[in-house]
């Protein structure tokens, strides 16, 4: 069977699942399509007519390659086509965003036919998609007196393909649609147990909330046809837990408008709104497509005659409404005057959303095009030897004489591009920054390998010191989707330049180790900025920002990020931490110490300085990483000299056993990350360059301390499912201490593992299971206990250690990498199982607990249908606690209490903190 008749069969296929034809990347099938559009006789002709217009991806596909060259022999008469003329190839190719589009309107605009080439010419000038190998053409041929060269080159210094584009709408109508109350994860924009169809939009579509709700919102589209539909989180943040593209993809693919009606499925511009905002990784995502994201403001804290919150019998603030977005109201956003209006009615200022920058992103249809701009419109500047008079708005400096900085304003100062000479920038500033390190994770690394392809790069940029492309959120189940997609994936990120955790040549052993471990191993530059492609890229090492994955694409193909720098709160401790306690305690404890002084989030969009001198970055990563669920948008670890060297020589450990394990690329990245460590590690011991650390005269949005004698037992993250609140439900702001449940809250499965835990706690459940079994003999487990370590150097160092012997003792299961899981497991016994290091039941996309379970678990995430979903009995509820907490549930069925927890953690060395001797400043 010829290629073209598999498309068909397969077009059959999708249409018993309500999908049109799947969008074309393959070269070998667009040209047997071309073939039959060549002869107008075949019966396909008409069909194939259609694909090849309308059903092509763009970019740098095998498929684009041959749609430019079939266009190209069009324009210069080689081949006919009746229905495709000369200046409709032209306008096709205008439309397919770089890469062999961008070489063939070169051909032609710097050919000998003057005719062609004034017209290519004109298409070149609206493209912003250029690469060296392009502007390398350009050069050459201006240098060489060719007119167009010049022609084209002197319009990319006006930036006439941005400053040519229709200005923003000045009014936007728009009707509600509330998707839900209370913060809104993406997982419910984009479920994670649906990411294997995350690269097939109109698929993956389908799993947006609910087929109600898409039928609503069509119905609200059908009675409006002239607003768009605005999504909403009522009494809540939208798009809190992670970045997810494919959550702003499936919001634009309902309700925003195509990119171009000749790319399918791509859909920009979507508008989303919360009445406390949007999430600060999401609103990124937002802007990616040039979409518009509002905080509404809607409900405040009602007030008593003293101007003190009014508050319910459960100690919460009482809520009043503003003013009603109900579902169908219409309301009218005005970017000029950047307010919301119902009717003539003023409802709240909207400055924030309609920032210059926002304004541009939304102008060019997202902020790809205004980046590349950017660069365009500088080289030809440059090449021409004309002053840059730049088309876009100025960065935004914001610099206070006399104040100082904070650690992130000093790593965005040294890594900013493009700043003032001498400019020394506070928070508030807008800025481009070199991208360090950057991270792709295996269920959104399809969709970054599309955006790469679609911006037309095809290598990662040399200003980069190193990539990464995961294997964590399909490690546990090597499945038929998994076997389809994860090595298609790494074959792509290997030749882009990325370090891959699966060899395409199969030479070195898979590693699925979790995506954020790994970075924070590669990471050797405190002053580095991270961008990974998940939520939780918090390092402890650096700042990290979790992102999209056409911001990571971004990061990779151009080496840069472009972001204010944020405002920051200073966390610090006092006080001795009972040996008892875990850690994570001290996170839980952060929290709830904070909401109490504060009343209100103060995390929120923020960075969170944390003051944690002595803990090494494996231990302190307990601590960033649970930032994201305290929704600040990043978080840095400010160390003392000897502790900081400490986590550079582990990290140097693990890159070197990557290396050994043959994961090195002919670029040598990792043995350039050991080079970058050894000389930070000299400067520390120098003197020349000590440890980051903060002004003294740094200002903060906020300063807080932690009082550790506080905490005087472990402290549970509780879903809190049944509030008769409903945005109170699902989110991490209740915080219970342990002898709340009493002993009696039954706990049907316990998880250890995924990003939040390190080498420590594997050793604690080797540990109490010694202890508990000098008690009381041999142990058994009253319900499942799931362990997945996050990498493999812990597990090698366990069994190097002594511990891992007594993991396998009591485990029923233990991965085999020689024959992984091929299916989802379905049922638990009560036993402990060791899983295969990645992400598991934290991900929530191949494996879960059983529905209606109440998890006990160390992972970060408590959102509805993650780890566990509802059943028919009861709603499933993931706790979150310390793994001492975590493995004792587990084994006795229940909660425990605060006696048999401290039994059980007697003589154990639980993760010891204590705050720094004097205050970290430089």
């Amino acid at each position: 069977m010829n290629t073209y008749l598999e498309y068909t069969k397969e077009i059959e296929e999708r249409k018993g699942q309500g999908l049109s034809p799947k969008p074309i990347d393959n070269g070998e099938l667009l040209a047997v399509i071309i073939e039959q559009i060549k002869d107008l006789d075949n019966e396909y002709r008409k069909d194939s007519l259609h694909f090849f217009i309308y059903n092509v991806l763009p970019g740098t596909t095998s498929a684009a390659t041959v749609k430019a060259q079939f266009l190209k022999e069009i324009i210069l008469g080689e081949s006919v086509v009746e229905e495709i003329t000369p200046e409709f190839a032209l306008e096709l190719l205008s439309h397919m965003k770089g890469g062999p589009s961008i070489k063939v309107l070169l051909d032609l605009a710097l050919g000998e036919d003057a005719a062609v080439a004034a017209q290519a010419a004109a298409v070149l000038k609206t493209q912003v998609f250029l690469y060296e190998a392009d502007t390398d053409r350009l050069v050459a041929a201006y240098q060489a007196g060719n007119a167009i060269a010049k022609e084209l080159l002197e319009s990319y210094a006006k930036a006439e393909f941005f400053t040519k584009l229709p200005p923003v709408d000045e009014e936007i109508k728009v009707v509600t649609y509330i998707a839900g109350e209370g913060d809104i994860s993406t997982d419910l924009l984009s479920p994670g147990n649906q990411a294997h169809s995350r690269s097939d939009r109109e698929l993956h579509g389908k799993c947006m909330i609910s087929e109600e709700a898409q039928i609503e919102i069509q119905g609200l589209q059908a009675q409006h046809p002239d607003k768009r539909v605005m999504l909403i989180a009522e009494k809540g943040t939208m798009g809190v837990g992670s970045s997810r593209m494919s959550g702003v993809n499936n919001v634009a693919l309902w309700t925003g408008k195509p990119a171009s009606p000749y790319i399918p499925f791509v859909n920009i511009a979507p508008i989303v709104a919360g009445t406390n905002g949007i999430s600060p990784i999401f609103l990124t995502t937002v802007d990616v497509t040039g979409g518009i994201g509002i905080d509404l403001k809607n409900w405040r804290k009602k007030l008593d005659a003293e101007g003190q919150p009014v508050l319910n019998e459960s100690g919460d603030p009482v809520l009043e409404e503003v003013y009603s977005v109900a579902t169908g109201t219409v309301l009218t956003i005005n970017t000029k005057e950047k307010k919301l209006y119902n009717g003539e009615q003023e409802l709240v200022d909207l400055t924030a959303s309609f920032t210059p920058q926002k304004l541009e992103f939304m102008k060019a249809g997202g902020s790809y095009a205004v980046v590349f701009g950017k660069k365009l419109q500088s080289f030809a500047a440059q090449t021409l030897g004309v002053e840059l008079e730049s088309a876009f708005a100025p960065s935004k400096e914001i610099s206070h004489a006399g104040q100082g900085l904070t650690a992130v304003e000093k790593i965005f100062n040294k890594n900013a591009v493009g700043v003032s000479e001498g400019a020394v920038l506070h928070a508030g500033s807008d800025v481009r920054v070199r991208a360090n390190i950057v991270g792709s994770q295996d269920t959104t690394g399809l969709m970054t390998s599309q955006e790469l392809e679609s911006m037309a790069a095809t290598v990662i940029s040399p200003t980069v010191d190193a990539g990464y492309q995961s294997g964590c959120h399909t490690a546990s189940v090597w499945d038929k989707k998994a076997q389809a997609n994860i090595p298609r994936l790494m074959e792509f990120m290997n030749k882009f330049g990325l370090i891959t955790a699966r060899d395409p040549k199969g030479e070195y052993h898979a590693m699925t180790d979790v995506i954020h471990k790994v970075l924070n191993d590669l990471t050797v530059d405190e002053w580095a900025i991270i961008i990974g492609g998940d939520s939780h890229t918090r390092m402890s090492k650096g700042v990290a920002f979790g992102a999209d994955s056409g911001t990571v694409a971004l990061a990779l193909a151009t080496g840069e990020a472009t972001m204010p720098i944020p405002e920051s709160v200073k966390v610090t401790f006092k006080g001795e931490l009972k040996e008892h306690m875990d850690f994570r305690d001290v996170v839980h404890a952060t929290q709830i110490q904070m909401l109490k002084k504060f009343g209100e989030n103060v995390f929120q969009g923020r960075v969170i300085e944390v003051h944690i001198g002595t803990l090494p970055a494996d231990q302190a990563f307990t601590f960033t990483d649970w930032t994201a669920e305290m929704k600040a948008k990043a978080s840095i670890c400010i160390s003392q000299d000897e502790t900081l060297i400490e986590s550079l020589e582990i990290a140097k450990s693990r890159i070197q056993i990557m290396i050994e394990k043959g994961m090195d690329n002919d670029s040598k990245v990792l043995q350039g990350l050991i080079d970058i460590a050894n000389q930070r590690i000299a400067d520390i011991r120098s003197g020349a360059k000590p440890a980051l650390m903060p002004d003294a005269n740094a200002k903060y949005s906020a300063e807080f301390v932690v009082d550790l004698d506080a905490i005087v037992e472990p402290m549970i993250a509780d879903p809190d499912v049944n509030n008769e609140d409903i945005s109170k439900r699902y989110t991490h702001d209740i915080i219970r201490e342990l002898s709340y449940y009493q002993g009696e809250k039954s706990v049907d499965l316990g998880f250890v593992g995924s990003c939040m835990v390190h080498k420590g706690d594997l050793k604690i459940v080797s540990q109490m299971l010694k202890n508990l079994e000098a008690q009381q003999g041999e142990v058994k487990f009253q319900a499942p206990l799931v362990v997945a370590a996050p990498t493999y150097n812990i597990i090698d160092e366990l069994k190097a250690e002594g511990d891992w012997e007594m993991l396998q003792k009591y485990s029923g299961f233990e991965f085999d990498d020689d024959a992984p899981k091929g299916a989802a497991r379905t049922e638990y016994e009560n036993m402990m199982y060791l899983e295969r290091p990645g992400c598991n039941l934290c991900m929530g996309n191949q494996e879960k607990a059983a529905r209606g379970d109440t998890v006990m678990a160390t992972s970060t995430r408590l959102f509805q249908g993650r780890v566990v979903e509802d059943s028919d009995r009861k709603k499933g509820e993931s706790l979150l606690a310390s793994t001492p907490v975590v493995v004792l549930s587990a084994i006795l069925g229940r909660t425990p209490n605060i006696e048999e927890y401290k039994s059980a953690v007697a003589g154990i060395n639980l993760t010891k903190f204590a705050p720094p001797a004097e205050a970290l400043i430089s």
